[in-house]
């Protein structure tokens, strides 16, 4: 029996292993089944209306089997001169626009099939195609009726759903306003099913959102005790971050594929004292690292250096990382950092995976924990206007030092309620030195003298740690050792070279 090295591998393995689809689609669609399903006259229309030349089809991992059929429908129906580019691996998320992608083919248009997060985008226009999943208006509605206490007693009903069955929400609101009693409002929020850039000017502003119904608000009139959120959907990012955002209210949700409703609000205090948990951890963090997870989102750059700047206010060293899709390997190459923050979409901001080394926060659970005061209301905040806008107007109000600089004394001990001890926290930084605006070059890591040795920074996590570690990297030595003799090199690949001088080994 041969003997099978640990590392060795032909390649079938990685390209026969099966990927983990979040939904299922069948393979083979009729050429009527394509069109419905996937918008195919909409979709050509707008080409022709934008006069879009290069065009990018982002599909999702289960969409992949009907692109060549998408591409071929596409360009068959559209004029002569465009060119389409089917983008088949996100750089993020898939439920985002992957501007970056579509960048790297000088698209000037962008369609999004699957599942999508409706972010608004910072650069290309983008046609969305959400798909249609089957649902029994009817039977939501009674589910609805039968689930909910007094839901013809309501003041204001808010609706919100997948957007796989935004085509059937218009339905939805006709059967329950006859359900309902003519004082109760029914709010939501319409899928707008093309979005262009926000530099455009064409997104809403937050008065138009609220006339066409927007998410419940302190200003919007809608109280916890006279409303209830309804959700369509089954398991999702989306429902849960619903009840992290409006954990005040009441939530029933009803899955059309299961033909169930249920009240959803009791698992909202569980996933917030595991985000809580996750917040104390960034408190007692002093080295923080600023995880890239989009670079479509409009504003997520505004963002970025919002964070930085408050890291830095708080004698917190920061670091950016632009990592792709996260992965627990990834993240435990940064050993020196404590925790991390993610600048992500709000379906893809929360974590909630145990398998990784540090805990990985939100921007709005980052601003928390920076606080000197250890309390939480429950509040949350995933859109990213909305933390840039609280987050001006505190820098423009007189307590934005007390807030953010904490104790006066630096040398003062913190108590952590995650270990129960005292803490010195570290200062990066300081005043005098620049850091309060931000303007310190995070890149930095390491100096070298002029014997090419590693030297300490005096601002630096990474050298730091660096100098701690048993193992530093191998030594240049240069001069010390003599030259050894050229001799021929090995032949072929990694998993079997030609010439073969492992010992032990045995046919």
């Amino acid at each position: 029996m041969a003997e099978t090295a640990t590392f060795s591998s032909s390649g079938v393995d990685a390209i026969t292993r099966p990927i983990h689809l979040e939904e299922e689609v069948p393979d083979i669609l009729s050429q009527a089944q394509l069109e419905e399903s996937y918008d195919i006259a909409r979709t050509v229309d707008e080409i022709e209306k934008g006069d879009y030349k290069r065009i990018a089809l982002q599909f999702s991992d289960e969409l992949l089997p009907h692109s060549v059929p998408i591409f071929r429908a596409l360009k068959s129906r559209t004029t002569e001169g465009r060119e389409f580019y089917v983008l088949a691996d996100t750089s993020y998320g898939s439920c985002c626009v992957d501007e970056v992608a579509a960048q790297h083919v000088d698209a000037d248009a962008l369609v999004h099939y699957g599942h999508a997060c409706m972010s608004q985008t910072s650069r290309l226009p983008v046609i969305y195609v959400l798909g249609k999943k089957p649902i029994d208006v009817s039977h939501c509605v009674e589910s609805f009726a039968e689930v909910v206490p007094n839901l013809s007693d309501k003041h204001s009903i808010v609706l919100k759903y997948d957007v796989a069955y935004a085509y059937e929400a218009d339905l939805v609101i006709t059967a329950l306003k006859n359900k309902l009693s003519s004082s109760t409002r029914i709010l939501h929020t319409p899928v707008t099913l093309t979005s262009h850039p926000a530099s455009s000017g064409q997104h809403r502003t937050p008065q138009e959102l609220q006339e066409t119904g927007a998410d419940p608000s302190p200003d919007s009139n809608v109280s916890p005790e006279s409303s209830a959120i309804l959700y369509i959907g089954g398991e999702s990012l989306t429902l849960t971050n619903l009840l992290l955002t409006h954990a005040s209210y009441e939530v029933y949700a009803y899955d059309p594929k299961t033909r169930t409703a249920r009240l959803e609000s009791g698992r909202t205090n569980k996933l917030l004292m595991r985000r809580y948990v996750a917040v104390q951890k960034a408190r007692d963090a002093d080295v923080i690292g600023i995880l890239v997870g989009t670079l479509g989102v409009a504003n997520y750059l505004p963002l970025i250096s919002h964070l930085r700047t408050l890291l830095a206010r708080a004698q917190k060293k920061s670091y950016t990382i632009s990592v792709g899709k996260l992965a627990p390997a990834k993240l435990a190459n940064f050993l020196e950092i404590e925790a991390f923050v993610l600048v992500a979409c709000p379906e893809n901001s929360v974590l909630d995976a145990k398998e990784f080394l540090r805990p990985i926060v939100t921007p709005y659970e980052l601003e928390v924990a920076l606080r000197p005061t250890q309390e939480w209301t429950g509040r949350y905040v995933l859109n990213f206007e909305e933390l840039l806008r609280e987050g001006q107007a505190e820098s423009e109000g007189a307590s934005v030092s007390a807030f953010l600089e904490g104790p006066a004394d630096p040398d003062q001990p913190v108590f952590s309620l995650v270990s129960g001890k005292y803490r010195h926290a570290k200062r990066y930084g300081g005043k005098d030195e620049g850091t309060a605006n931000g303007d310190t070059d995070s890149s930095a890591v390491v100096l070298r003298n002029q014997g090419s040795a590693v030297a300490i920074m005096s601002d630096s996590a990474a050298a730091h740690f660096l100098q701690q570690r048993t193992y530093q990297g191998l030594e240049t030595r240069v001069g010390q050792d003599a030259p050894s003799l050229l001799e021929q090199g090995r032949s072929g690949i990694a998993r079997g070279y030609d010439d073969d001088h492992r010992e032990g080994s045995s046919a």
